[in-house]
């Protein structure tokens, strides 16, 4: 069907408009059925050869590579014919004949047949379009874009022009494939109004084009990728397409569609189980390198052990045909999934090692990030790894690719930090952005801590390095004059350095633009603060007042985050009410869109918060979503799984015991009793001191016990029993001590016999140290959850004392007699009314 369309193509000009001669060599162009036979018409017709027809043989050869799967195509035979070098010499002698269509479908046809993009048939060729620019049809320009872009001119001149074109016909243009590849070609040259263009109109063609053509919205998660803006409206519009193509797609597109919603941090359980599904139905015929690494990659991160286990067999059996490429695919995917199958890890080590030479500085960096985070052992590989990347970083000038070889050499032993790296990075550090600049001091961080020599001397080339990375980091914020690239900056910034350094300029740059704080950016600016469990009530402030203004433009999916700093961080704005009721009215009626384990986490947020929408609680705990939860929590990442396995079961807990009316059921007993099973019993030496001071205060050891698990499984660090005049009740038997090595000892702890009736008066009391994790990292505010647990443990019947670390470990608390003086005003302290 292709290899006919392209001849079609070909000779849509030649027939255009009256009645032609017969043309024989056309005919017999036409009608050969491999690459050998229009060689040999070309051979034996040189002389008679015209523009059309050297096209249309060009089209034919690329037609048939085109056809064939890509382990199969023979590209560098058809380019080595002595014939293709005539098509070659013939097409750059008649480029004046060419007209507009057949000059763009020459050249890119030509690329596709790895012409080199320097050779002189293609510089003549690009130089012809550039001149017939304005005038290109829209399907050849795009066409023209796409070459460009192939050549890695995408922020040329010359893609500028073409991009200026685009903007000025962008309503004319109803051709999705055409829009979508302008889109991805242009995308690093779009202004912000130009891109909601882009948005406004694929979003109007995607509804009008025929959705079996998924190559389209394919194009346009490409472009989203590139400029880094994930429209979730846009994106669940392109999910749809996928879904209703999943029978039609093959490992390779699963493979780049997942990829792009990796990217874009977009994740849909529908498409991921679909996807799954389909990926099984293809692993008895992906046999070949090619398609089983696409298999490999988009399958293993979801699938079952089991299935796993099958692929990784499979692939130690095609280790040995896997090309360089191929095998840093898999590489990743081993480390995605935390593969120990040392066989198959060592099999891939070995064609990367006889492949080093081939890999571009961004594959090793990644090459080396996965053979480190796999723990991988080959101090051989790894020194040769370690000289490449030292010779890539001493050439290269790109900042980010400066950054990423100087992150990935932290990772690998070496003896001391090499002159080489610090001089280089030194002359890209002023262009970096604020998350660059953290990458550089983790990495000064491990070179520190594993250089032994700097423990007995002042490692002055790092502190001038530190020095000099403060300086840049705090001219960066004061410089930032637009609050949505800022954000973006500090959307993956971490790190003590960053915390120490740069946090209270960020924040007051940030207040400093609190007039660009709108719908669209409110999301991130939210993540960012609880990221940083940095309480700043003005902004927070600012958060509610906007959500609450423009709730209807505030994204689905941006609720939870938009939400989470109130929560987490236990903050009521003056609106709080408000606040909480719209963003519940906004959600509800679209509660079955939502991702189930997004809807848990969602749902968790709002109980921290006291805040329980019987709509919303209903629906999670109904025997279908559990069905779909339990369905998606087989594809999610093993991080996340765990995470939303442990917000459903504070969830269940919190239902149960604040919304009892609910009449939800408590159904974590066994998971709670596997993850008690699998703690440590660690305590801290500040727990192991108030320990025996509690002993002291309460007359004996035996009036205290130790990690108290309470009923819904809460653990309580200490708990005693006051009678009715306030004096301690010893235990019969204490079951929880703490040895002298600061292990809990695990005795067996009968939930009846905390539930034990306790005598007329008596209060059962439970005594918590709240160590800085407790409490926002800038003031003594005490985060949500916490409050949450004392809320749950008076429900329980207890009286909560909480220690917070800063009175504890207070001047005024410098001497035994002074700490349990503290402890006796917590304890022994009358009960509120």
């Amino acid at each position: 069907m292709f290899r006919l369309r392209g001849v079609n193509s070909c000779l849509r000009r030649l027939l255009h408009g009256g009645t032609v001669n017969r043309d024989q060599v056309l005919e017999q162009l036409r009608a050969c059925s491999a690459e050998d036979q229009v060689f040999d018409v070309v051979g034996k017709n040189k002389a008679k050869l015209t523009v059309t027809h050297v096209s249309c043989a060009v089209s034919i050869l690329w037609q048939f590579q085109r056809d064939k799967p890509a382990w199969l195509r023979t590209v560098e035979l058809t380019k080595s014919h002595s014939q293709f070098l005539t098509l070659r010499v013939l097409a750059e002698n008649k480029i004046a004949l060419m007209d507009d269509f057949m000059l763009v479908d020459m050249l890119y046809h030509f690329l596709r047949l790895h012409v080199d993009p320097h050779d002189s048939l293609v510089q003549q060729l690009v130089s012809e379009a550039w001149l017939r620019i304005d005038k290109l049809p829209l399907e050849s320009l795009s066409k023209f874009a796409n070459c460009l872009n192939d050549q890695y001119l995408h922020q040329s001149p010359l893609m500028g022009h073409i991009t200026s074109i685009v903007d000025q016909k962008l309503s004319s243009i109803d051709d999705a494939r055409i829009l979508s590849t302008l889109m991805v070609c242009t995308s690093s040259l779009v202004s912000p109004r130009l891109r909601d263009a882009f948005i406004s109109r694929t979003d109007h063609l995607l509804d009008t084009m025929d959705h079996l053509h998924y190559n389209n919205p394919r194009r346009v998660l490409q472009f989203l990728r590139n400029i880094k803006y994930s429209h979730r409206p846009l994106l669940e519009k392109c999910n749809q397409i996928f879904l209703s193509n999943i029978p039609r797609l093959d490992a390779e597109n699963i493979f780049i569609i997942v990829g792009l919603y990796q990217s874009l941090q977009f994740n849909n359980c529908d498409f991921r189980l679909a996807a799954k599904q389909r990926l099984i139905e293809l692993i008895d015929s992906s046999t070949d390198p090619f398609s089983f690494t696409k298999l490999f990659v988009a399958l293993a991160p979801m699938a079952s052990p089991e299935i796993r286990e099958g692929l990784e067999n499979t692939a130690f059996l095609l280790a040995d045909e896997l090309s360089a490429q191929q095998a840093l695919a898999l590489a990743e995917a081993l480390e995605m999934i935390q593969s120990r199958n040392l066989g198959l890890l060592n099999k891939i080590a070995l064609v990367i090692q006889r492949n080093l030479h081939i890999y571009r500085p961004m594959e090793l960096s990644k090459i080396t990030q996965a053979l480190y985070l796999l723990e991988y052992q080959n101090p051989e590989l790894l020194t040769k790894l370690r000289s490449i990347l030292i010779n890539f970083l001493q050439r290269s000038v790109i900042p980010h690719e400066v950054i990423m070889l100087t992150r990935v050499l932290s990772m690998l032993p070496c003896p001391q930090l090499d002159e080489a790296v610090t001089s280089r990075v030194e002359k890209v550090v002023a262009q970096c952005s604020l998350s660059n600049l953290t990458t550089i001091s983790l990495a000064i961080a491990k070179w520190v801590r594993n250089d032994t020599s700097y423990r007995h001397s002042t490692p002055s080339k790092c502190v001038r390095l530190l020095q000099t990375l403060n300086r840049c980091g705090h001219e960066r914020l004061q410089m930032a004059d637009r609050l949505d690239l800022l954000l973006e900056e500090l959307k993956y910034v971490s790190g003590e350095w960053f915390e120490e350094m740069l946090l209270e300029e960020s924040i007051r740059t940030l207040q400093r633009m609190i007039d660009q704080v709108n719908f669209a950016n409110v999301p991130e600016l939210a993540l960012f603060l609880t990221r940083m469990n940095h309480f700043c009530s003005p902004l927070m402030d600012r958060i509610a007042s906007v959500a609450i203004k423009d709730i209807d433009k505030i994204q689905l999916s941006a609720i939870y985050a938009t939400l989470l700093p109130f929560t987490v961080m236990n903050y009521d704005p003056a609106q709080a009410d408000e606040l909480y009721d719209v963003c519940i009215q906004r959600f509800t009626p679209h509660i079955h869109s939502f991702d189930p384990h997004v809807l848990v986490l969602l749902a968790y947020s709002l109980a921290v918060a006291d805040c329980f929408p019987e709509e919303l609680v209903r629906e999670i705990f109904s025997i279908e979503f559990l069905g779909r939860l339990d369905s998606q929590l087989e594809i999610l990442h093993d991080a996340v799984n765990m995470r939303t396995r442990l917000r459903l079961m504070e969830l269940n807990r919190a239902v149960c015991l604040q919304c009892p009316e609910f009449q939800v059921p408590w159904f974590h007993e066994g998971y709670c009793q596997q993850v008690q099973k699998r703690g440590n019993g660690n305590v801290s030496p500040v727990q192991q001191q108030i320990h025996k001071m509690l002993g002291e205060v309460l007359g004996g050891i035996s009036c205290v016990r130790v990690a108290v698990v309470t009923p819904y499984f809460y653990t309580v660090d200490f708990e005693c029993i006051l009678d009715k005049h306030l004096q301690p009740l010893p235990y019969s038997k204490s079951t929880l001590q703490i040895s002298d090595r600061g292990k809990v000892r695990w005795g067996t702890i009968s939930l009846e016999n905390i539930k034990d009736e306790l005598p007329p008066g008596a209060q059962r009391v439970a005594v918590n140290f709240l160590d800085s994790k407790s409490f926002c990292k800038n003031s003594h505010h005490m985060k949500g959850e916490v409050l949450m647990k004392k809320r749950h443990l008076e429900i329980l019947g207890y009286r909560v004392v909480q220690i917070p670390h800063f009175e504890w470990n207070s001047m005024e608390l410098s001497t035994p007699d002074a700490w349990k003086e503290y402890l006796k005003k917590k304890i022994f302290r009358e009960p509120s009314s």
